[in-house]
């Protein structure tokens, strides 16, 4: 059974407000119904340009499978920082999976392919 790290946001996102225990409660749902151990989520810090959650999680990546996101609007919104994210994974051989819109990135092809989702910064 796969291992997701999952990550949550404390603040809005792009225009979007969502407690963290619906966050939570969409990310075990996600993962109940795809038979992934879903990990207890990592909570991003309240201010906006934060990264240091998720690098953190980035260090440890060789723990888990991939990371599970509520939402692809989580993703960074610096293109640097997304960019060494998407690295990090494809390198680590992971997965990133996003909750709520069902996605799931595995390799440069899936980012490419779903490339309008995550350029949003």
């Amino acid at each position: 059974m796969k291992k997701l790290k999952g990550y949550i946001f404390s603040r809005p996102f792009l225009g979007e407000r969502v407690p963290q225990h619906i966050q939570n409660i969409v990310l075990r749902d996600y993962s109940k119904k795809k038979k992934i151990n879903f990990l207890l989520s990592a909570t991003k810090y309240q201010t906006s340009k934060s990264s240091y959650i998720l690098k953190e999680i980035l260090e440890k990546i060789k723990n888990y499978d991939g990371l599970l996101f509520y939402s692809f609007l989580q993703l960074p919104e610096n293109s640097r920082d997304r960019i060494n994210l998407f690295n990090s994974i494809i390198k680590n051989k992971k997965e990133i999976h996003f909750a709520v819109e069902n996605l799931i990135t595995k390799n440069k092809k899936d980012f490419l392919k779903n490339g309008n989702f995550y350029i949003h910064a």
